[in-house]
């Protein structure tokens, strides 16, 4: 197999384990019609049965760094992909909420240390001119598989929701086998002294001996020692926290999650039937599918930064739009058509930008010694601001109705513009070696 194959093989691989998060934070939009009936469910309920995954990932984010930093990135990954095997089989035979709600808690573990650990996984191993698309291909893969459970969603609407949960075991199974098959990471291998076993990695993934010889060099160079919680409190850390965590809290904070989650409840609530609420959700998926593989090209052709602030504007209209939809009736006219397209265009605008961005950011721009417990940090802020808007979605939409809802949601997106356009710096095409070298020099705003 020639070394650009095998770098593609080892991303699609390990980018499953975006696939079954996905799958099995979006499979809850459709199963939620369905628990809520069975399980007598009120709002409070819906809410805590929906967070438990995130909550689950907020811990299983935290807990993935040293056991990566001690057992590899590889191992870690397998890890996740037998918890999410025994998650999976928990929630499809749960007898009660309580089992339900501790299992999709047990899914979440997996989620968040697959949020955690695939993307610096890709970003260790691949070449820095590839590192964008294929490190976004976790992001894909996670979009792909929520756009799969919009869909088993809706065609299984008339057939049990357990059917809905168990069908998540089929790719937990393809990523456990897979990784079996892939290399270490080689800036693992370094990290832990074994350069002889990171050459041997680098020479399967590059072109030539020489270039797997430079890069080597660059990683040996850069002196990094496997490093504590403690370092990422230094001030020269400081700005790489500020953007990739920034960008983390935002990722959520402007509401595409409450979208995915409570699409079809907000629209059956407003008239649609069930069907239709579910249906509406499709055409989401599908639309987040096609802004993330433009966002895989343009974060290297545009870069991470101008794709950011090219989106965002236009997720803060759609949402305006959106908004004003609901104040004069969502089922009145044409009116449905209208909401259903404002919402595939935010989908498209934020779910193009931030979520394309979110993961590649936070593999990029930690030095190595310290790269699992950033990435840590930045997933921790991601599934923390999650579980908050997926515990006050529904209250929100009591409290302030849909229009006022959706309204706060578009000047979230707005600030998060402004907050790119001054604290996120581009790294496109450089090395990891090069963007920690640009925070060591206090130039990392300029990179």
């Amino acid at each position: 197999m020639n070394d650009s194959l095998l770098v593609g093989v080892i991303a699609v691989v390990a980018a499953t384990g975006g696939l079954l998060f996905g799958y099995d934070t979006g499979i809850i939009s459709a199963a939620l019609l369905q628990i809520t009936h069975v399980f007598s469910l009120s709002v409070p309920g819906q809410q805590i049965v929906t967070a438990a995954i995130v909550a689950g990932a907020l811990v299983g984010c935290v807990g993935a760094a040293p056991f990566s930093d001690r057992f590899g990135r590889r191992r870690t990954i397998m890890l996740a992909a037998a918890i999410f095997l025994v998650g999976t089989i928990g929630a499809a035979a749960a007898p009660d909420t309580i089992v339900l709600t501790l299992s999709r808690f047990v899914l979440g573990l997996a989620v968040g240390a697959s949020s955690q650990i695939v993307p610096v996984y890709i970003a260790e191993i691949v070449p820095a001119n590839r590192r964008g698309r294929l490190v976004v291909l976790f992001q894909m893969a996670v979009v792909t598989g929520i756009t799969v459970s919009f869909v088993a969603g809706y065609f299984l609407r008339d057939h049990s929701w357990r059917l809905m949960f168990g069908l998540g075991a089929i790719p937990a199974v393809v990523l456990l086998v897979g990784m079996l098959f892939l290399p270490n990471s080689p800036r693992w291998s370094a990290l832990r002294g074994d350069f002889p076993a990171a050459r041997a990695v680098l020479r399967q993934v590059r072109s030539t001996e020489d270039e797997a010889e430079r890069e080597l060099t660059e990683i040996i160079n850069a002196h990094d020692a496997e490093a504590g919680w403690k370092e990422l409190a230094k001030p020269w850390l400081r700005p790489a926290i500020v953007a990739s965590v920034g960008v983390a809290l935002l990722c959520q904070l402007t509401g595409i999650n409450a979208v995915l989650y409570y699409a079809p409840t907000i629209f059956s609530g407003v008239g649609f039937g069930e069907g239709s609420a579910l249906l509406a959700s499709i055409p989401i998926g599908f639309a987040m599918v096609v802004a993330t593989v433009f966002g895989s090209w343009a974060v290297d052709s545009w870069g991470r930064r101008k794709l950011m602030l090219v989106f965002l504007p236009f997720a803060a209209l759609s949402l305006v739009v959106l908004g004003f939809v609901f104040m004069m009736g969502a089922t009145q006219g044409a009116n449905p058509w209208v909401a259903v397209g404002a919402l595939v265009a935010y989908a498209i605008f934020n779910a193009g930008s931030l979520s394309v961005a979110i993961w590649l950011i936070g593999a990029e721009v930690y030095p190595l010694s310290v790269r699992s417990k950033g990435m840590s940090l930045v997933a921790a802020s991601h599934w923390g601001a999650d579980l908050i808007v997926s515990l006050v979605t529904l209250s929100l939409i009591q409290f302030m109705g849909p229009s006022g809802t959706f309204w706060l949601f578009a000047g979230v997106n707005a600030a998060a513009a402004v907050f790119v356009y001054f604290c996120v710096p581009e790294t496109r095409g450089r090395s990891l070696e090069e963007i920690e070298a640009s925070l060591r020099e206090h130039r990392f705003t300029e990179a």
